[in-house]
């Protein structure tokens, strides 16, 4: 299979991640799908108003997700929607299981994804770049979360589906994934599989989110990690 891009098809965009992007967040990051951007920001963990929301036992994880305006060919539309509001509930659901929300009983953690490029899997380099993000911010967590989707296009397992080839599939399978724990934060299937293909689609996404897990580290190693002169 020929992909438009010129891609195997077990072959992710060309990737770049960033730690430590906005100076004013307690940390952040860019990532960077071929032409796919998002930028995260982390504020807190801080003590969390309204109180009514405050959790006796662990932080709250507040999520926001936003696609600017000039993200798309088409200006999109400000505010939120119910896809933007949708993406903000299922980044918050896979990012939960990394982070150890009982350290901060009562507190909040705001993260804040703002999508600038949009070409398809902009919820996966969401939540890419809020794992590290969070990481940037000094909160503790159990291990970055990695994220990719994948589909089937004809007869063939297609990783990281961006720009018509998110059309053609029979199914866009987003998945979030914690290589150091062996867990799926995250499994959403858009379409139709049988359970022999769903299975093969959702393995060759976990092996993308393995790859971008090594990335993501790389880049806060470059921020954090000393550089040693020889």
């Amino acid at each position: 299979m020929k992909r438009e891009d010129g891609r195997k098809v077990d072959e992710i965009r060309p990737v770049i991640i960033k730690a430590g992007v906005v100076p004013n967040a307690n940390g952040s990051a860019m990532v960077s799908f071929g032409d796919t951007t998002a930028i995260a920001a982390v504020y807190g963990p801080k003590v969390l108003h309204p109180r009514r929301m405050q959790v006796p036992d662990r932080a709250y994880l507040k999520t926001v997700y936003n696609m600017v305006p000039f993200s798309t060919k088409e200006r999109c539309r400000p505010g939120p929607s119910r896809r933007s509001k949708e993406i903000c509930k299922v980044t918050r659901h896979a990012l939960e299981p990394a982070v150890f929300l009982e350290e901060f009983p009562k507190a909040g953690i705001e993260v804040y994804i703002d999508v600038i490029e949009a070409n398809a899997g902009t919820r996966t380099a969401g939540i890419n770049a809020a794992s590290v993000a969070l990481a940037d911010a000094g909160v503790p967590m159990k291990g970055l979360v990695a994220s990719v989707a994948a589909g089937k296009i004809g007869n063939e397992y297609v990783l990281d589906l961006a720009g018509k080839e998110e059309e053609e599939t029979a199914c866009d399978m987003p998945v979030a994934y914690m290589p150091e724990e062996n867990k799926i934060t995250l499994l959403q299937m858009d379409g139709d599989l049988s359970p022999k293909d769903a299975k093969k689609v959702m393995e060759l996404a976990i092996k993308g989110c393995k790859m971008l897990y090594e990335m993501q580290r790389k880049a806060l190693e470059d921020r954090w990690v000393p550089k040693v002169k020889k």
